[in-house]
């Protein structure tokens, strides 16, 4: 695996946004699926704009697959439930709970979401975990700092009955616990973002994927919406059959 960083500040937490690509001979460029479009889902083929308020697609970073866009539907989200080891206090967990299940509520609207309790169904996995620390770009060694959230994905064949394997990703999200409610909430949301398909960040602060966290963080606004809109118009190698090695 070679890992890749995009980051970001989140309200004075340093936020590493972490790109897995799984390179493997398995998964070689030669072997990848040629790019195509799908269908726009229909519940994000609805939403519009008549404001045009514009977007922030030049930003949005191409992967391996090109655009990481979902084809399957409904994408299964698996919330991290209260662990044994939290039963005794479980405040903290059970509003960490609520909030990233509010985020996937807010995604919900735009595109089909479905909430798991397997963690082996999930396609994006969000879990509860504390992160290392990391120093900032550009910074002294000893200058690190608490990263609120990241987000993964790997990509792998699935195999798909009496046909060819599909290339496909699943992604984790992790989200610190020791954050307020609304801090979590508003990471949850924004990595979310990331998560169904937004690899990048915007550069206005009334943006759920700015880049930086401010005071009152924002809905999902219409900017990230074209922006989510615009990837899913465009090709890609994801949910599309995997050629036979050797095929012409």
């Amino acid at each position: 695996m070679h890992p890749l960083a995009m980051v970001c500040w989140f309200g004075g937490i340093f936020l590493t946004l972490i790109l897995v690509i799984l390179q493997s001979s398995s998964l070689a460029q030669e072997t990848l699926p040629v790019l195509k479009a799908h269908p726009l889902p229909p519940l994000l083929a609805q939403w519009s704009d008549p404001a045009n308020r514009g977007d922030y697609f030049d930003q949005v970073q191409k992967t391996q697959p090109d655009y990481l866009v979902w084809s399957e539907f409904p994408i299964k989200v698996y919330v991290q439930p209260i662990e044994a080891s939290e039963v005794a206090n479980p405040a903290r967990a059970q509003a960490w709970i609520k909030a990233v299940s509010q985020a996937v509520q807010e995604w919900a609207v735009y595109l089909p979401l479905q909430v798991v309790n397997r963690v082996e169904v999930g396609d994006i996995v969000v879990q509860r975990s504390f992160l290392p620390l990391r120093v900032a770009p550009g910074q002294p060694f000893g200058s690190q700092r608490i990263r609120a959230a990241e987000t993964r994905y790997e990509l792998y064949r699935k195999s798909i009955p009496n046909a060819l394997p599909v290339l496909a990703h699943r992604c984790l999200v992790v989200v610190q616990p020791n954050q307020a409610e609304s801090y979590v909430l508003a990471s949850a949301r924004h990595e979310l973002g990331h998560a169904l398909g937004i690899w990048g960040h915007s550069s206005l602060e009334t943006d759920a994927l700015y880049f930086s966290q401010v005071h009152n963080p924002p809905l999902i606004s219409p900017r990230d919406m074209n922006t989510l809109k615009r990837i899913y118009e465009q090709p890609t190698r994801l949910g599309w059959a995997v050629p036979e090695q050797g095929a012409e």
